[in-house]
């Protein structure tokens, strides 16, 4: 069995945990942010390291992380990005949200919006207002793009969003222990 090469217990399958005990992702997350922190530094040099791979190998071994990792990854259990942060919604996002609720794109920009610093459509408040309890997404059929792609780490281009997915080691799990790899590997 392949069971000895995870060495963070929370991506370990199902049948190689001990009586098949369940690591929650919603327990991963909580102090992740400052384990993100404290590797922030080393993080940095490794960002500085994968930029200067082939384009081709970048992708290939992100890509190829992102697949594994997120085979032993629930989202619905975890749900950090959707409490924690807020996606950027672009004019399309807007209108086709707001069409499913039968709003006004200004009307869903006042109700739910505001722009930030960098003038963008961002959430006026976390966790998402479209977060159920359940974790899942009330508006997950029209949800925006940004979500969709969310981590970003199987992404065609991945170099022009390395320092994305240096700040998303504090808000995914699964971005964390991606970069934790990366460290064992480069």
């Amino acid at each position: 069995m392949f069971c000895f090469l995870y060495k963070n217990p929370a991506f370990v399958p199902y049948f190689c945990r001990p009586n098949h005990q369940h690591v929650s992702e919603s327990h991963l997350a909580e102090g992740l942010t400052e384990r993100a922190l404290a590797k922030k530094s080393q993080n940095q040099k490794l960002v500085a390291r994968l930029r200067k791979l082939k384009p081709q190998k970048l992708e290939q071994q992100f890509h190829q992380l992102h697949e594994e990792v997120f085979q032993h990854t629930d989202c619905l259990q975890c749900a950090n990005c959707c409490k924690t942060t807020s996606p950027v919604f672009t004019e399309s996002d807007i209108n086709r949200i707001s069409r499913s609720f039968k709003m006004k794109p200004d009307e869903f920009i006042e109700t739910y919006l505001y722009m930030d610093h960098e003038e963008d459509y961002v959430l006026q408040e976390a966790p998402c207002h479209f977060l159920l309890e359940d974790n899942k997404c009330l508006i997950y059929d029209v949800r925006p793009k940004a979500c969709r792609d969310y981590p970003h780490t199987n992404r065609k281009g991945i170099r022009k969003r390395l320092s994305l997915s240096l700040k998303n080691t504090e808000v995914c799990p699964a971005v964390y222990e991606i970069f934790e790899r990366l460290q064992k590997e480069l």
